[in-house]
């Protein structure tokens, strides 16, 4: 920033140059009764603002040499003025060196509680944004102004809910909460902007004991960690999260896989330490309506053929329903009339690498199949059967 001589002007042949990293020709404000008002409360530590009628804009100074910075506003004070140009301090009119300009700030590590910002801001240009071992109860409101964060990490705090402000940083692609004291996820989340920029989602070490129906809407997830949570199921529709690479989600509660687990193509998968049940397909669960309900036939009909559906035409409780409906092994859909059963699935199905589940050695787990009808249950009983006897 410098306080040029402009003998082109009309108006008085002072201005005022600004320059930016982006902008390194810098940008020329008159100067001569063009001053508002000077902001020097903090000139001691480097900073001042000097705001001008027209245009209306802020100039703000900081990192600057406090003696440097006084002589500087003084000059300002005496062009405002309109005193003789000779009698000022002025550089020659050429744009400042690359060296001269200070280059936007894009990434902010802190580890600790006493390093944390509690009077000045966080740089609006922030990228990425570490803040660990902050003893956090809740995320600053800050940091949710950051709109271009692509990366935040905010693990080891003690953070118990999410706001749904989050949701507004459009680029973010990375978020890290791990070791902190969540036990949720919000739905809202699951809905927001984040549904195109997230790939990168690490909550593991919390205490979240499910995660919403929404969840797998946030297709673009590349990397989840669900780790040392207390999980007793993952996403129902967890198949949706087609681009999903790597999953771990170690030592939890997990009894079973969700039926669209198979669905996935991963390059790692992590479930070890969970405390997976014996599957038993001769014990089925038996959810049969016989006859079927106006609304189960409804419903099926509805999603065997693609009928399209959404809020406008039903209510908001169906649509969650249908959201939600399961497949048999034929293909078709059911509601809330239906077999459930548990088989054994070689996760080297869906993971390229497989983390041992046990101390034994195993990479198999138990995953739910579902039935429309006692004629599917039967055939794959019968298959079933057919396969043990041959082995």
């Amino acid at each position: 920033m410098r306080l040029q001589c402009d003998p082109g002007r009309a108006r008085g042949g002072v201005c005022l140059m600004v320059c930016t990293a982006r902008d390194r020709a810098g940008v020329r404000y008159q100067v001569q009764d063009n001053v508002e008002r000077f902001f020097t409360r903090f000139v001691e530590e480097g900073k001042a603002t000097v705001r001008l009628k027209e245009p209306a804009v802020d100039v703000c100074l900081s990192k600057a040499n406090a003696s440097n910075l006084k002589t500087f506003l003084s000059a300002v004070r005496l062009a405002h003025q309109g005193s003789d140009v000779a009698a000022l301090p002025l550089s020659a009119l050429v744009p400042a060196k690359t060296s001269e300009v200070e280059k936007p700030k894009t990434k902010m590590i802190i580890t600790s509680k006493r390093d944390y910002p509690l009077t000045k801001g966080f740089p609006y240009s922030l990228e990425h944004l570490q803040a660990s071992y902050c003893r956090l109860a809740r995320i600053d409101t800050r940091v949710l102004c950051l709109k271009k964060l692509r990366k935040l990490d905010l693990s080891h705090n003690h953070i118990k809910q999410l706001p749904a402000t989050i949701g507004d940083l459009l680029f973010l692609q990375e978020l890290n909460l791990h070791d902190n004291h969540l036990e949720s996820f919000s739905s809202a989340l699951c809905s927001s902007t984040l549904q195109k920029s997230l790939q990168c989602l690490d909550l593991s070490q919390n205490k979240i004991k499910a995660l919403p129906i929404q969840f797998c809407q946030l297709r673009e997830l590349v990397n989840l960690k669900l780790d040392d949570n207390e999980l007793i199921r993952l996403p129902f529709k967890i198949g949706q999260l087609d681009h999903l690479r790597f999953l771990s989600a170690a030592r939890n509660k997990l009894p079973f896989l969700p039926s669209d687990f198979r669905k996935l193509c991963l390059e790692n998968l992590d479930l070890f330490g969970n405390p997976f049940e014996q599957p038993n397909p001769l014990l089925p669960n038996i959810q049969l309506k016989i006859p079927l309900t106006l609304l189960e036939c409804a419903a099926r009909a509805t999603v065997n053929y693609r009928i399209p559906y959404g809020h406008q035409l039903l209510p908001s409780h169906l649509c969650e329903d249908l959201e939600v409906a399961k497949t048999c092994q034929c293909g078709s859909a059911c509601l809330s009339s239906f077999i459930q059963i548990t088989v054994t699935m070689n996760l080297h199905h869906v993971a390229h690498t497989v983390v041992l589940v046990d101390n034994m050695g195993g990479t198999e787990a138990p995953i739910i199949c579902y039935f429309c009808s006692l004629g599917c249950y039967s055939q794959f009983l019968d298959r079933y059967l057919q396969s043990s006897a041959d082995h």
